[in-house]
């Protein structure tokens, strides 16, 4: 294979020679297949459709994060259990484990994951792997190499295999320069964690494989997601969690943001659930790759006080992070998602009594908590 060779020796010393200083790693020509760096400009991928009796065959990466999990269990609802690939580099629980199939799936192992998608006859991915806010800025290096290099690793195998992708945005794409109150879809974005620097990246990429290569390419831009069946992982929102296990558990709450300080919510199950829409919405019904969605928008004194109607002896203090408060005070306050709701019927179920309620009635009765009617 000489020509190859001479190709991807010339490709190397052409990023090497970059004078921008932005760290490019040095990827070798993939040869086997059809990749984006092989495909004639118009190549045309198209989505595989499905029948009621054809089912797509779903992976999902980081799987065992906040979301993997329930959307396995709404997936496999939907289109059977033995359709539907948990996957993720953590060993899973027990009742995650035997629910459904599972394997091991590292997103910056390009082959292992290009053979998964091949093995298991792979139609839908969605894309999970990310490190969160909070924890991103605490490990940059690792930050950039997840959410950036991961994802170059899965839109180049989405392209190759046809895949419908999935890959989830969030409030954190935006930066002080964007408007806040409402954030519309399209508007100044400059975030300033590395994790808002990704899911731009992620926005922007999709949108250009989908008109350079035909990639289906959807995303959402989630708010702060809020879900009784995991522990905060070190989002900058999760203080919005964390009230109701400290409620239960102890009655006293300390939160790391300022009483006022008010951002876009919603609950798993409507988070969920317009996943799956935006997914099998028909492609004519999309006039954007990548949709604002919202169901409520609340500051955690007026989360508190609606948590306090069911344990009214519940003591709310303030202990401010200084880094948390500055990525919230960067994001937007409320979400503009009249698009979503246009164009495929995106509606929530859930506002902050039915979240709270709801949240109290999945983690258990305490004796702290109070009849509330």
């Amino acid at each position: 294979m000489p020509i190859v060779r001479s190709v991807s020796r010339a490709v190397s010393q052409l990023l090497k020679s970059s004078g921008c200083g932005c760290g490019i790693s040095v990827v070798p020509v993939r040869c086997i297949g059809v990749s984006p760096r092989q495909v004639a400009s118009d190549a045309g991928f198209h989505s595989v459709s499905f029948s009621a009796s054809d089912h797509p065959r779903v992976l999902i990466t980081g799987g065992l994060g906040q979301l993997g999990v329930g959307l396995a269990k709404l997936l496999r609802k939907h289109f059977g259990k033995n359709n539907v690939i948990l996957s993720d580099i953590r060993k899973p629980a027990d009742n995650v484990f035997y629910s459904g199939p599972f394997i091991y799936a590292d997103i910056l192992d390009y082959k292992n994951l290009r053979e998964i998608v091949v093995n298991n006859r792979i139609t839908w991915l969605f894309h999970y792997s990310a490190l969160l806010s909070a924890v991103g800025e605490a490990n940059v290096p690792l930050a950039r190499a997840v959410n950036i290099t991961g994802l170059h690793n899965v839109l180049d195998i989405a392209a190759e295999h046809n895949l419908r992708l999935f890959v989830p945005s969030t409030i954190g794409a935006f930066g002080p320069s964007s408007p806040r109150d409402p954030t519309p879809d399209l508007c100044i974005q400059r975030p300033r964690t590395i994790y808002g620097v990704s899911k731009v990246h992620a926005e922007l990429m999709g949108e250009y494989y989908h008109y350079r290569y035909g990639l289906d390419f959807r995303c959402l831009r989630y708010p702060g997601i809020i879900s009784a069946d995991s522990q905060p992982g070190g989002g900058t929102t999760d203080y919005a969690v964390q009230i109701f296990h400290d409620a239960i558990k102890t009655g006293k709450f300390q939160c790391n943001l300022k009483p006022d300080t008010r951002l876009p919510m919603m609950y798993i199950d409507d988070c969920l659930k317009a996943t799956l829409e935006v997914m099998e919405a028909p492609a004519e019904a999309l006039s954007m790759r990548t949709y604002n969605i919202s169901a409520m928008s609340f500051t955690p004194e007026e989360l508190a006080q609606e948590v306090q109607k069911h344990v009214p002896e519940l003591e709310v203090t303030y202990k401010v992070d200084e880094v948390r408060q500055a990525i919230a005070d960067s994001w937007p306050m409320n979400f503009d998602d009249r698009n979503a709701r246009r164009d495929w019927g995106w509606k929530h179920d859930y506002d902050l009594p039915e979240l709270v309620t709801t949240m109290f009635s999945f983690l258990g009765s305490d004796s702290r908590i109070a009849q509330a009617y």
